[in-house]
């Protein structure tokens, strides 16, 4: 991808208040966007195990979602959940955790998207998102 898709998503994530409160970051290798989670001890929701929030998780999956969709189709506006399942398959630990995007179908006015997020294996996601959000295309797209 080229800067202006780089700078495009930096924008994206500077937009939203909890990304920036999350701390959350981008990187993009060719057409590949993942969205990094630094770990921060105010993260933690269970302090017994210690695991990352649940709503943590979900937070980060949905931007990852929301910064796809902005990426990859080049919107009017910042996409709008309509709905959203999340499936929290480990517990997060205290460490670094990465989340990938698909966007399985984009319509008129409706995306599905999924999300897996991981920490040290991407073959051993900690949690996944299906979601379908509203979306406004460009003029002209």
């Amino acid at each position: 991808m080229s800067e202006e898709a780089a700078e495009r998503l930096r924008a994206t994530l500077a937009r939203i208040p909890y990304a920036r409160f999350l701390g959350l970051r981008a990187e993009l290798a060719g057409d590949e966007m993942t969205v990094i989670l630094p770990y921060a001890p105010r993260l933690i929701g269970n302090v017994t195990l210690p695991a990352l929030h649940g709503g943590v998780l979900g937070a980060l999956m949905e931007m990852t979602a929301l910064a796809q969709l902005s990426l990859s189709e080049g919107l009017a506006r910042q996409p709008k959940p309509i709905d959203i399942t999340i499936g929290y398959l480990r517990s997060g630990r205290p460490v670094e955790t990465y989340a990938r995007a698909e966007i399985k179908r984009v319509g008129r006015r409706v995306a599905n998207v999924y999300v897996e997020a991981w920490q040290e294996a991407r073959a051993k996601p900690i949690a996944n998102l299906h979601g379908h959000f509203h979306v406004t295309p460009a003029e002209g797209g």
